[in-house]
């Protein structure tokens, strides 16, 4: 296993497929190219499923154990069932991001091809706030999760986007993964870096006293030291990089996009390496350089966020 100048190896790749995107949310920085009516076939700068097999089995040969597909949204790909299954070839544990709205029809499918487990993007569940932040619809993202939970795509976990538009749905998304096995939480910590809106960012120290004071347990997770708050046995964690400092010193991840480029950081554009057309030495070459030149991007690379004052949360539902 390589590791970083600040001693962090890397175990795992995070993969976009695609740009391209269904839903439009408010806080999206750069993803998310317009509505699209059914999955189709690759475009042309997306890579091939033989372009991710070989670099997934490249990163093998470097230590990474996990891989996670992400886009925009993976699932307008049609051909992500055959990118799953290649992947699981080299690395067998493969995971998912996705938005859930095309997830019902695909969930067995996928799982078929080797997929572990899903993230489904949700930041409330109320039908008008879940439109009015992600202009897309409820109903389908919720039957896809059931799906998912059915056919043991497990954990399925939950992520919210913490703004201040979102800290009323903290609490009915904790009673709502308390009262079902296999659900879990995220709670995700707004950039507002890469937002025009930055007044959206919430206070996250005062969600996690929140937390704090309402969990059962609270537990430290080893990647990114996260926190991971216990209610009734229901998993909450926070990922809050912006402000935490162990974060992004204990991240283990390199990034690649659609295009094959590899990165560093999920938040750089100017450390990116092209792998098309390279050759196994010189793509060997190109994942040493990116993994050795990693640097923590909260911290170090990039110092200038700023919180705003605090905002008191709801009490605890009892759902």
């Amino acid at each position: 296993m390589l590791t970083d100048a600040f001693g962090r190896g890397v175990t795992d790749l995070r993969i976009s497929v695609t740009k391209r995107c269904n839903f439009s949310c408010v806080y999206c920085h750069d993803e998310g190219l317009g509505p699209v009516a059914r999955p189709s076939a690759p475009h042309g700068e997306e890579m091939t499923p033989l372009e991710v097999e070989r670099l997934v089995r490249m990163g093998r040969e470097f230590g990474i154990r996990s891989v996670k597909f992400t886009g925009g949204e993976p699932l307008v790909r049609a051909d992500l069932e055959e990118i799953v299954d290649r992947t699981v070839r080299q690395v067998p544990d493969v995971s998912l991001t996705t938005n859930g709205s095309l997830l019902e029809s695909r969930a067995a499918s996928l799982r078929a091809a080797g997929l572990k487990r899903v993230n489904v993007s949700m930041d409330s569940l109320d039908p008008e706030e879940f439109r009015t932040i992600r202009h897309g619809q409820l109903a389908p993202v919720l039957r896809g999760i059931e799906a998912a939970l059915e056919l043991g795509l497990k954990p399925v976990k939950l992520n919210l986007v913490v703004l201040r538009m979102t800290l009323g749905s903290i609490a009915p998304m904790i009673a709502h993964v308390r009262g079902r096995e296999g659900l879990r939480l995220q709670l995700i910590q707004f950039m507002p870096e890469y937002n025009p809106h930055p007044e959206w960012m919430a206070d996250i120290a005062s969600v996690r006293s929140w937390l704090d004071s309402h969990a059962s347990e609270v537990l430290v997770r080893e990647m990114h030291h996260r926190r991971i708050y216990l209610f009734d046995g229901a998993e909450v964690e926070v990922v809050d990089p912006v402000d935490n400092p162990e974060f992004c010193l204990n991240c283990h991840r390199v990034r690649i996009t659609h295009r094959g480029e590899l990165k560093g950081c999920l938040n750089r554009n100017d450390d990116l390496v092209p792998t098309r057309g390279l050759d196994d030495r010189e793509l060997r070459a190109a994942f040493r350089h990116v993994i050795t030149q990693r640097v923590p991007y909260y911290g170090v690379y990039h110092t200038g966020s700023t919180t705003p004052e605090g905002i008191r949360l709801p009490m605890l539902g009892q759902g």
